[in-house]
């Protein structure tokens, strides 16, 4: 049987340039075509991320996932529509539920502040100083991207909900989790809260350090991972 086709989102202030960078290949080598929808701007954003998986799977099941928030509305995306849905790839889950005080939402909404005060290149300078240099262009170019929207689809990106764990105990279908150990803003634990109430998942460990270096790491991490669970 053909393999379905597997449709990325991307996390908060990033884009489909990043997202196709870590799964494509990985993908592609195992024989799953990949779909990375580009995130609408400003306040759309959930909503236009949750209606293209819709969209890709009005031809029959769709292999949902995504990095951050990406993975959080794929998840949503799949707890709502099971049938359409023949599995998840995850990577970097931030919260469970409500993100309240979590550290991703935490600093979409000081990202957020800081372009509204300071205006986005200056933004874009003071949140890349200091950080890894690979992730200091995937911001650079995201954002720019993302350009006058940027500072609204931040907020609603920190205010969106990820599903419940009991949400996440009735979804029957493989799940491949990705977590970087040396992670604050995405924790580990997160990703093994989130197998651990899904009936059918599996969690692999990698490092943002190895991202660096090699982004389809983190696509592979996951893959491997829905392989496990049953994919």
């Amino acid at each position: 049987m053909p393999k379905p086709a597997a449709v990325l989102l991307p996390g908060t202030g990033s884009d489909e340039v990043f997202v196709r960078s870590v799964f494509a290949g990985p993908l592609g080598a195992f024989g799953i075509r990949t779909r990375t929808p580009a995130p609408p701007g400003g306040a759309a954003v959930t909503a236009g991320l949750l209606t293209s998986l819709d969209d890709a799977a009005a031809d029959g099941p769709v292999l949902a996932g995504g990095i951050s928030l990406g993975a959080h509305l794929a998840a949503e995306w799949a707890v709502r529509n099971p049938g359409r849905c023949a599995g998840l790839l995850l990577a970097m889950p931030a919260w469970c539920g409500r993100p309240d005080e979590a550290p991703a939402s935490l600093a979409a909404r000081a990202s957020a502040d800081l372009v509204d005060s300071q205006g986005l290149e200056e933004a874009l300078r003071l949140a890349t100083a200091g950080v890894a240099p690979w992730l200091a262009a995937e911001l650079t170019r995201a954002w720019r991207r993302h350009g006058d929207g940027l500072a609204a689809s931040l907020r609603v990106a920190a205010a969106h909900p990820a599903p419940t764990l009991d949400a996440l105990a009735g979804l029957d279908v493989p799940v491949g989790i990705a977590a970087c150990t040396d992670d604050p803003v995405h924790p580990a634990a997160v990703a093994h809260a989130w197998a651990e109430a899904l009936p059918r998942a599996v969690v692999r460990e990698t490092t943002l350090t190895a991202l660096g270096a090699d982004r389809e790491s983190l696509g592979r991490a996951a893959l491997l991972a829905w392989l496990q669970a049953g994919g």
